[in-house]
């Protein structure tokens, strides 16, 4: 039983990470039971989970809905989640490996690549790119406590990060923030790295609105 819970709450985190599944939309059990071949219990398992994350809220006898932040709830979160992004670059500069760091060089490149071959174009594709980006940063930090926090935190961001890239220039933005990340981690420059993965992550009042409001 433990399995099923485990193999139903990860297809749902992976939708969450793939973009198939957004803010408000609602997770049926009966779908889900019959996608996995599992019972009820599983799939009600994997909801006490996933709510105990934050990422949803059960519905009484309808299943669940993916939380959908008020502004409030948004600007709390995302100013939690840019101070741990921040941490686990400045800790990357301390304890980054040889073998991440040829990780980090080789997603930063893809990040490169992208933004001059495809430019403002499949804006989903490069969100991958960063979510890798964002993930080797995080596991080089050597602290997977804060791993789990910051991918908690994101995930209930994710909608809004991947639709931030719709926006012209902000893959290009994106792409050179990155090398410049990178720079400073390879650098072990902790205070710089930190400090720039914070202005990487921060989102003006204009562009946090606009976001709700594509969303909405």
């Amino acid at each position: 039983m433990a399995g099923q819970t485990e193999q139903v709450f990860n297809a749902v985190l992976e939708d969450i990470d793939s973009g198939r599944l957004s803010p408000g939309d609602v997770l049926e059990e009966a779908p889900l039971m019959a996608a996995h071949g599992v019972s009820r219990t599983p799939v009600r398992e994997a909801f006490i989970q996933l709510e105990t994350a934050g990422l949803i809220k059960r519905l009484p006898r309808k299943g669940a809905v993916l939380f959908k932040p008020t502004l409030e709830e948004f600007l709390g979160i995302l100013e939690v989640n840019i101070r741990l992004e921040g941490q686990a670059a400045g800790l990357a500069a301390r304890r980054m490996s040889a073998a991440q760091a040829r990780a980090l060089e080789q997603v930063v490149a893809a990040c490169e690549a992208h933004a001059r071959d495809k430019g403002d174009g499949d804006p989903d594709g490069y969100y991958q790119l960063n979510l890798r980006f964002h993930e080797v940063v995080a596991l080089a930090s050597g602290n997977p406590f804060l791993v789990e926090m910051i991918k908690t935190n994101a995930r209930k961001l994710m909608a809004y990060y991947r639709a931030q890239y719709r926006y012209p220039g902000a893959i290009a933005s994106s792409a050179k923030e990155h090398r410049e990340i990178a720079d400073l981690i390879a650098a072990h420059d902790r205070e710089a790295a930190e400090a720039a993965m914070i202005a990487h992550m921060e989102l003006d009042q204009a562009t946090v609105m606009d976001l709700l409001a594509a969303l909405s």
